[in-house]
């Protein structure tokens, strides 16, 4: 993960934590970015794991 992954995930984090108090609605724009930055993580953690700690992979 790169340091421009972290700072669009922090500004997602913020604007949900926003949301969550203000009760406003958040754009559906975001949510679909959201949902995209969640897979790229999903995908980049799961790769480490397998080739740092193959271990943890097996069921």
């Amino acid at each position: 993960m790169n340091n421009d992954t972290v700072i669009v995930l922090d500004a997602m984090r913020k604007q949900r934590n926003v949301a969550d108090y203000s009760g406003d609605t958040i754009p559906e724009s975001a949510v679909t970015e959201c949902v995209a930055q969640a897979e790229k993580l999903l995908r980049d953690v799961t790769n480490w794991i397998q080739a740092n700690k193959p271990e943890l992979m097996e069921t």
